[in-house]
């Protein structure tokens, strides 16, 4: 715990409602070169979280930014990160001086998935593209050494998980003496994944005086404790729009069904050829069921592809490449790419199993319908799953306590979708126009674990294009040798041997013969026990017999009367008897 005066105060609180987008980035007081580089995307008017965030993040404040996913809170908290740090630009124009400039990391942002890592160094990399500001993602699955030599090239941005960057700070490999604002992104879902007391270890390492951003769809009780002890005084603010009512975001349509398992993966082929769809996720509770997923709808034709836990960082990347270049437009996965993955034109989400929690199916349904779009959300609830879907339900008031049972033939699941009636389980060939996962190359990240596996696997779950293996050499086949006395037969030393005791025992014969006449060989004889008699115990008579017959002699073997051989004397002895 950082020791603050001023810790423990409470924060004010600062809601407003933003009611139109009139005013642009430049009236907010962003300096014009990172103006020019959102108009160059087409960027020019700010959402209501960053319209109301910048002026007090850009004058040092310590900021706390509550809204709904998908309306913007990267840029909220990531223009006023890059307008504090200094970059020889500032120092061409006049605006900070040489001695400033410095080529440790001067901003930290903390994010607690990897895709989330990336999505946040993309949006902050097209922001600060003409100042030429500097962003390096730093997040696990990948090789140390590549993130290492970014770092001692000089980094101005680090954006990285949790994991990572205690690694690397604890072997002295990135330094955080120098930083001058922290944002925290995502809060919520880093407390879901156990990573606060790690965040806590990484507040600590920093300088007591930094601005510190806090940002999150929701809010629960331990972040805003975290936010008192590590924030100074900061502003909550808390944005909505004006015709948002609820926790979700108006532009997204809902539509809930109660749907069997063995029926899914027909409903979700059939859905997936609603008119007006362009790209669309598919979300599942495990790693074998998004892999499955995606295997089915490769094999109906559909270019899919997964991203889940099972697979490897390269793997996952690709997928999520191929989904944003259009390669791809089924995306598989599973809770792992819920959190602030931002791909444009995303029309459908389908929850293929029910979330967990209404946290959960917010961030879920959050893929869609971001920044002014419209979307459709289906969430395909089991009959075991329907008290978890009540629970939702009323947590968000919605209005679907009691989905209605759906199937994939159901008149009602074409009208509410806008299903062809033509429309069946298979995707028609005419409509197989998209290129497919194997046309997005496997970047070679060297990771630190699980690649191969993982690259190998990715031909199941991620979709039509699997890439192909790499080709192997052709084994030489296994040469058996027999062996005797742990030589090889057909060595010298073996055959040597083997003729040295082939003569030896040549010779023993013939002694054998000349001294004695050839004794007859006593034959094996097995003996039966009778309940549970020993062997031993049965042979011992017959061993005092073999002494009390003398030496040398070979005893008979004793015959056995058996009831066959019993019954052939009797009928022998019968005529004799009678003539």
């Amino acid at each position: 715990m950082l020791g603050r005066p001023d810790a423990a105060a409470p924060p004010s609180r600062h809601t407003e409602e933003a009611s139109t987008l009139s005013t642009t980035f430049r009236d907010l007081g962003i300096l014009p070169e990172t103006a020019e580089a959102l108009e160059a995307v087409g960027i020019t008017s700010p959402f209501p979280i960053q319209e109301m965030t910048l002026p007090v993040a850009l004058a040092g404040t310590d900021v706390i930014g509550q809204a709904k996913t998908g309306t913007g809170k990267t840029l909220g908290f990531g223009l006023p990160l890059l307008e504090s740090v200094t970059v020889p630009a500032d120092v061409e124009l006049g605006r900070a001086k040489p001695e400033e400039l410095s080529d440790a990391p001067q901003a930290l942002v903390v994010v607690p998935t990897r895709e989330l890592c990336q999505q946040v160094t993309n949006d902050l990399l097209t922001a600060g593209k003409v100042r030429n500001v500097r962003v390096v993602p730093i997040y696990g699955g990948r090789a140390y050494e590549p993130q290492v030599e970014a770092l001692n090239k000089g980094v101005d941005v680090v954006v990285g998980t949790p994991g990572r960057l205690l690694d690397l700070a604890g072997q002295k490999k990135l330094r955080l003496s120098q930083i001058r604002a922290l944002v925290l992104d995502e809060a919520d879902e880093m407390l879901d994944l156990g990573f606060l007391p790690d965040v806590e270890k990484i507040i600590e390492m920093l300088p007591t005086r930094r601005q510190t951003m806090l940002f999150s769809a929701t809010m629960p009780g331990q972040v805003i404790s975290l936010a008192r002890r590590y924030m100074s005084q900061p502003t909550h603010i808390s944005a909505t729009s004006p015709d948002d009512e609820g926790q979700t975001v108006a532009n997204t349509t809902q539509h809930v069904f109660r749907a069997h398992s063995m029926d899914k993966p027909e409903m979700v082929a059939r859905i997936l050829q609603a008119e007006g769809r362009a790209l669309a996720m598919i979300f599942c509770r495990t790693k074998r069921t998004a892999a499955d997923v995606a295997e089915q709808l490769s094999r109906r034709g559909f270019a899919a592809g997964a991203v889940h836990g099972d697979l490897g960082q390269g793997a996952r990347e690709q997928a999520l490449r191929a989904f944003r270049n259009g390669k791809v437009d089924v995306l598989v996965c599973t809770d792992v790419a819920a959190r602030g993955i931002d791909v444009d034109n995303v029309t459908h989400v389908i929850n293929y199993q029910t979330p967990e929690d209404e946290k959960t199916y917010l961030h879920r349904i959050g893929r869609t319908g971001r920044a002014g779009a419209s979307g459709t959300a289906v969430t395909l609830v089991d009959w075991d799953d329907i008290p978890r879907w009540q629970l939702i339900n009323k947590a968000l008031e919605l209005a679907f306590n009691d989905p209605e049972e759906t199937y994939s033939t159901s008149p009602h699941l074409y009208e509410a979708l806008g299903i062809p009636k033509e429309a069946k389980g298979v995707l028609p060939r005419a409509e197989r126009t998209r290129a497919g996962l194997a046309a997005e190359e496997i970047e070679d990240l060297g990771e630190t674990g699980g690649g191969g596996r993982s690259r190998a696997k990715s031909a199941g779950s991620g979709g039509s294009g699997a890439p192909a293996e790499r080709a192997r050499p052709a084994r030489k086949p296994r040469e058996r040798r027999r062996t005797r006395g742990a030589l090889r037969t057909d060595s010298p030393a073996a055959s040597a041997e083997q003729a040295v005791a082939t003569a030896e025992g040549t010779s023993a014969a013939t002694e054998a013969g000349e001294g004695t006449a050839a004794a007859p060989r006593k034959p094996r004889r097995r003996r039966r026990t009778r309940s549970g008699t020993p062997a031993a115990a049965s042979e011992a008579p017959a061993a005092k017999e073999t002494e009390a017959t003398g030496e040398g002699e070979a005893r008979k073997p004793r015959r056995r009367r058996t009831r066959s051989r019993a019954a052939a004397t009797r009928s022998a002895e019968q005529p004799a008897s009678e003539s």
